[in-house]
């Protein structure tokens, strides 16, 4: 096998470390490839300019040349309660485990910050999603009839789930 067969196979390895203003750019054009209505650089950096907000990113470390982001997220801690505003993995990584890491990390920090639990919201059709959540131990509280809507302009529901971290 040549070296470069060997790269080319090779397994991606990753860091997940604090998200910087600097990411937000990074943050924003993978947000744009997984939802439907992405948020944009300027809204991530406004959020994370916030002491409440938090977030994380996640950094091939065994890449020779850079690589787009593969995953990041976003929380919020007020009063005890977290919040995950948004997370996005990339495709052709999903079912890495990076998406579990990603949430351990926002747990991790929550509970750093004094939080006894977490909140997110997800579409009900999004089952990898979903199965993810429910591995990590959050259950569902609640429903938003039509808050997501689609691609083909559909409506569909939000599902949304607790997890004590205490």
């Amino acid at each position: 096998m040549t070296m470069l067969e060997a790269y080319l196979t090779l397994k991606p390895e990753f860091e997940i470390i604090a998200m910087e203003r600097e990411d937000c750019r990074d943050v924003a054009a993978l947000h744009g490839e997984r939802f439907a209505r992405p948020w944009g650089d300027g809204e991530f950096h406004g959020l994370l300019m916030q002491d409440t907000v938090f977030g994380f990113v996640a950094r091939q470390t065994n890449a020779i040349l850079k690589k787009p982001l593969p995953g990041f997220i976003l929380a919020r801690h007020v009063a005890g309660e977290a919040e995950i505003l948004t997370i996005a993995v990339q495709a052709k990584v999903a079912r890495a485990g990076l998406g579990w890491r990603l949430m351990q990390a926002a747990m991790r920090e929550a509970r750093s910050r004094g939080g006894e639990s977490m909140f997110l919201e997800v579409d009900n059709g999004n089952t990898a999603a979903l199965g993810l959540y429910r591995k990590l131990g959050f259950e569902k509280v609640g429903e938003r009839q039509g808050y997501y809507k689609q691609e083909n302009g559909a409506l569909s529901t939000a599902l949304v789930m607790k997890r004590v971290l205490r």
